[in-house]
């Protein structure tokens, strides 16, 4: 009987609410959800400068509409489990996960990082990111809160 399990590791990369918000800071283009990918495009800055990694929120519609992140495009886990494709906002840029508290977020770096991409979560979730004092609005800007 083995104790430890053969074969390569999984490993598992986390960053702090805090690295997150280093990481992605000036991303493409706040507040992009599904489905509204080709606007996410046409809003990016004129210059092309954009921050290191998209900050992709995997939590489902409700919990996007009372606060996100801002800078966060959204993707809930259940879509990219059904085999959605990533919004064009995120597509070929590192990712940074989040969900409500951490789990979904790992999740869904497993199954994006089967798909190849570059992806990290956010130890915490969105949780640990308001706790840390970190930003958290609903469309348009005005404070939101944690659902």
């Amino acid at each position: 009987m083995y104790l430890f399990r053969r074969g390569p590791a999984r490993v598992t990369h986390r960053v702090t609410p805090a690295q997150a918000h280093q990481r992605t800071a000036g991303a493409a283009r706040t507040d992009v959800a599904v489905g509204s990918a080709a606007d996410a495009h046409a809003h990016a800055p004129a210059d092309g400068a954009r921050g290191d990694a998209v900050l992709l929120d995997v939590r489902e519609q409700a919990e996007w509409n009372a606060g996100h992140a801002p800078g966060a495009v959204h993707a809930p886990l259940s879509r990219l489990l059904g085999g959605a494709a990533l919004p064009v906002a995120a597509q070929d840029r590192p990712l940074v996960v989040i969900c409500r508290s951490g789990h979904r977020s790992r999740q869904a770096v497993g199954l994006l990082t089967g798909r190849g991409a570059e992806a990290v979560d956010v130890e915490g979730g969105m949780i640990a990111w308001a706790a840390a004092g970190l930003p958290v609005l609903v469309d348009g800007g005005s404070p939101g809160r944690t659902a």
